[in-house]
């Protein structure tokens, strides 16, 4: 721990170091000198000391005033407004001392000599004494200032900087903490600016920031200085990466790669004027925001090998603290070198119950409105209240919905009000996001055109608990919400997996103790994510529709061979679901859309036949050899293999549905080995989903075929019964309680086993019916599949079948 004194260089402080030099120098100092032979990359500075600030309100004999001001405030003889602007009055009027000045230029003096710039640029960032801290975030209370050169204008942010202590924001946010503003003081970092205005810059994440997942990085990011990133003025980028196969070089463990619309970016003022075609350019101080043109717009601002390297610093960082971190990072245009700028322990999960899980689920559905991204894993319904300017906030009401452009901390004292908020811009590492989590409310970032859509007094619902997408819907409409003890869920002999449909759900329920997902369906994927038949982008010939043409060409532009598309989205929607639950299997089925489902893909009419009964028709294995789709299918065994091989996913286990004959799964494995999927290479194991009569007839001939079976109930129990399971005016005889289902069941589990075949099942039917789940447990069944909502229910169920069954085999 460091002298006090007046000026502290940042490769030789410490988080010890906090009341000197305020919690975000502290973790800079930290960053600097902690980890300098880690090689992560922190920029040159220095930290001007607290005691630099209270001797400078000493000096200028503010003191007394700022405590009558902040006493006025307390017993409300005066307004908040006015107690601030009263305050950093007095601040902006003051000067330092002789001693002071000279010491902070020659600071400023040696950091150039130390670049080689008679001039340098720099950020001056205010730090306050009770900043970063784990429990208290202080996100963005202080103001900082950007591409500042020369002495005189170092000076002039300094006391900027001090005044923004006392924003009626900080005040606010400070009175909400229970921190007295007499004991607060205030350090100002020098920092020599990253030239990320020629690059990018954003924000990074060691955990999932919607649920808490821990074993990802999460990365943000957009063209020119971060400062876009980190107050929601883009939708940025969003690149997501798998821990623990970041040091193996076999490897390249991204399971998200997100384009976002990156419409503005901000530079230095001095260069982008140079541009006199910019016309939409707004000044902003030292830098300015301008326009991204279309090529940035579409481009990743990252390359795969700048993700890792970030993700590898990030966990270095991580493992140096001990805890949870929020990163801020920028490249160098100049040098093409990426740095770490900031460092501060993630708020939010850290303080959460990890014993609770709380979900929510939508009883009805309306018209959407529109939809951004996801904050706060809830939903909530209330009435729209537009807001331009925080200053208005007198006229919200509690418990309504903001919905504005973006926010910045100006608008925490609205925010606090809100039932939930929506704005146009950010991403899910903005203001808007990183408050609303802190806040506990609900909220859209990113959204697009939200304040042109939504009008004060709509209600409407807020739904941010389906994934990463949420959704606006009109109208108050009915939801659930399902707390789970987990210490509550009891140990079970039998193996409690998960159904998944959405990759982005799939991160919710990682607190769950389940053995895996029994059932996740790549049609959700292929149908949420990609959107395209892909046998549209095989054959583009083959659509006569311009308008049909020029969208696949939309979506796909990035992309030189349009059909990699298909492959890098399947295998990053698998590789999200495989990576939340490694190492435990993940099984995957083939896609199983029908032949009308896949008409409704973009292109899909020109490739899929008009069946009358598509239930039974090209489905399942049948089309995976078929001259209609065989090509297709080849597309999805390449996006698994990606999984496998290069993600380094080896839990990924994938099922054949709808296999009539022996014949079919003959045609099928011989498809999936052309294309790199051999059974057994590499450890891969191939599941029949077991769903047809036949299979279960010929169990022990289909177990010489596949590794093991997963019993599809509603289809066993419509083929079983003869009972269309969509035919409303039957539904009292669709039931796989039915004892002709029952014992087919029961046959293909003993069967399996005589085989060396694990059985599983996937449907509700054990949640609702403890009967269904103590025959499943007396017939032996290895694994069920739930939907995660029904988990607990289920546990219990089975948990008791296996207690009765124990009571029976005692006694006996």
């Amino acid at each position: 721990m460091a002298q006090a004194k007046s000026i502290y260089w940042f490769d030789e402080l410490g988080l010890g170091d906090l009341p000197f030099v305020g919690g975000k120098n502290a973790s800079l100092g930290e960053l600097a000198s902690g980890m300098k032979d880690s090689g992560v990359l922190v920029p040159t500075g220095f930290a001007i000391s607290t005691d630099v600030y209270k001797e400078f309100f000493r000096f200028n004999g503010l003191v007394i005033p700022i405590a009558d001001e902040l006493w006025a405030l307390e017993h409300e003889s005066k307004s908040l407004a006015e107690v601030g602007a009263s305050i950093r009055s007095l601040i902006m009027a003051a000067k330092f001392s002789d001693e002071q000045c000279a010491s902070i230029v020659e600071a400023y003096e040696q950091l150039c000599r130390r670049v080689g710039n008679p001039q340098v640029d720099v950020a001056v960032r205010s730090s306050a004494s009770v900043e970063d801290l784990p429990e208290a975030s202080f996100a963005g209370q202080q103001d900082s200032y950007l591409n500042i050169r020369g002495s005189e204008r170092l000076l002039a942010a300094c006391l900027k900087c001090y005044a923004s202590l006392y924003t009626d924001r900080a005040i606010a946010y400070r009175q909400e903490q229970g921190f007295d503003g007499q004991d607060i003081a205030l350090s100002v970092g020098v920092q020599q600016m990253v030239r990320s205005d020629l690059a990018c810059a954003g924000v990074m994440f060691t955990l999932d920031t919607d649920n808490g997942f821990p074993a990802v990085i999460v990365i943000n990011g957009a063209w020119g200085l971060g400062e876009g990133v980190v107050k929601g003025s883009v939708i940025p980028d969003k690149f997501m990466v798998y821990k623990s196969f970041l040091y193996d070089s076999a490897f390249t463990p991204i399971i998200q790669r997100s384009c976002g619309s990156k419409m503005k970016k901000m530079v230095y003022q001095d260069s982008a004027l140079q541009d006199s075609n910019n016309s939409e350019s707004q000044l902003n101080g030292a830098v300015i925001t301008v326009n991204a043109n279309e090529d940035e717009r579409n481009a990743l601002v990252l390359s795969d090998d700048e993700v890792i390297q970030l993700s590898r610093w990030g966990v270095a960082v991580e493992r140096h603290y001990g805890c949870g971190m929020d990163i801020e990072w920028a490249k160098d245009g100049v040098s093409g070198q990426l740095f770490l700028v900031q460092a501060r322990p993630e708020t939010v999960h850290s303080q959460k119950d990890q014993a609770i899980l709380q979900t929510y689920q939508l009883q009805q559905t309306s018209t959407v409105l529109l939809q951004g991204a996801s904050v706060g894993n809830a939903i909530v319904s209330g009435k729209v209240c537009y807001l331009s300017d925080p200053s208005d906030s007198d006229g919200f009401p509690v418990g309504g919905v903001l919905v504005t452009e973006r926010t910045d901390p100006d608008w925490v004292p609205v925010m606090r009000k809100a039932a939930g908020i929506i704005t146009d811009s950010g991403g899910p590492t903005s203001h808007a996001a990183i408050v609303s989590r802190e806040l506990k409310v609900p909220a859209i970032v990113g959204a697009g055109n939200a304040t042109s859509v939504l009008h004060n007094g709509d209600e409407v619902t807020l739904d941010c608990a389906s994934g990463s997408v949420a959704t606006v819907y009109a109208g108050s409409l009915k939801f659930s919400i399902n707390t789970i003890q987990l210490d509550d869920i009891p140990e079970t002999t039998t193996d409690l997996m998960i159904n998944v449909a959405m990759p982005d759900s799939a991160m919710r329920w990682w607190q769950l103790p389940t053995a895996g997902v029994g059932l996740a369906r790549i049609e959700f994927i292929i149908s949420s994510q990609i959107g395209i038949h892909p046998m549209a982008l095989l054959h583009p010939e083959e659509i006569d529709d311009k308008s049909v043409l020029e969208r696949i060409k939309k979506l796909t532009s990035a992309y030189l061979h349009r059909e990699q598309y298909f492959v890098d989205k399947l295998a990053l929607g698998i590789g999200k679901i495989a990576a939340t639950f490694y190492p435990k299997p993940v099984i995957i089925r083939f896609s199983d859309f029908k032949s009308n489902e896949y008409r409704g893909l973009l292109g899909g009419v020109f490739f899929e036949p008009e069946e009358e009964n598509p239930m039974l028709g090209l489905r399942g294995a049948a089309r995976y050899y078929h001259a209609r789709y065989r090509e297709a299918f080849e597309l999805e065994c390449r996006a698994v293999k990606y999984v496998r091989e290069v993600m380094g996913l080896s839990n990924v286990i994938v099922m054949i549905p709808f296999c009539r004959t022996l014949k079919e799964a003959d045609k099928v494995l011989g498809v999936m080995a052309a294309a790199g999927l051999q059974r057994g290479l590499d450890d891969l194991q191939v599941y029949l989903m077991c769903e047809i009569p036949s299979n279960v007839i010929l169990a022990e001939l289909f177990a010489q075929h596949f590794d093991g079976f997963s019993i599809g109930s509603n289809d066993l129990t419509q083929l079983v019964l003869g009972v269309d399971r969509d035919a409303s005016e039957l539904n009292y005889l669709f039931d796989a309680r039915d004892e002709a289902v029952k014992r087919m069941i029961a046959d293909v589990i003993k069967v399996a086993h005589q085989n060396g075949c694990k059985v599983g099942i996937c449907g509700q039917a054990p949640s609702d019916y403890p009967e269904f789940a103590e025959f499943l447990v007396r017939s032996g069944i290895d694994s069920i599949s739930l939907n995660p909502d029904s988990f607990l229910q289920a546990a219990n169920h089975v948990s008791a079948a296996e207690g009765g069954l124990q009571k029976l085999k005692t006694v006996g």
